[in-house]
């Protein structure tokens, strides 16, 4: 297969919005566990290190157990953070099918605030169709609760 046929298969989550918070307020947010446990999840074993694996716990279905099983692969403070995102179970149809894909956080300083773009990529369709329309509702309830965690915590 080449890239363009594999990437026809593939959706990616985008959502952007602005906050009126300086990035380095939302990159605390974005990049502190007990916070993120506010936003998302609690992370089991998460630091923003480069390499750092972690987890998220959610409801199991079928041959998943639920865990989804989180690695850092970019840290740039304030401006960009990025970890992989995996979980889900090859014989399970539907939610919790086997799901491959990367998280990206872009922070951008505008004026009176900070551009918060979310990417969740990889999405392979139809085989995550429930994942991604599900998360594709999730992500914009939670970039707007970071907002408002940041505004609470800035």
């Amino acid at each position: 297969m080449n890239d363009a046929a594999s990437k026809a298969d593939t959706q990616d989550i985008v959502v952007d919005e602005i906050f009126p918070h300086p990035p380095e307020t939302i990159w605390k947010t974005l990049t502190t566990a007990n916070l993120m446990g506010r936003w998302l999840m609690v992370p089991n074993g998460f630091e923003p290190v480069e390499g750092k694996g972690f987890t998220y716990r959610t409801t199991p279905a079928g041959d998943w157990d639920g865990t989804i099983h989180c690695q850092v692969l970019e840290v740039k403070p304030n401006e960009r953070f990025v970890y992989a995102w995996k979980g889900g179970h090859e014989g399970n149809v539907g939610y919790g099918s086997r799901l491959d894909t990367v998280v990206t956080f872009i922070l951008s300083r505008v004026e009176n605030g900070t551009r918060l773009r979310l990417v969740h990529s990889g999405f392979v369709l139809p085989e995550n169709e429930t994942a991604f329309s599900k998360m594709s509702q999730g992500w914009k309830k939670v970039v707007e609760n970071i907002g408002a965690i940041a505004g609470a915590e800035g």
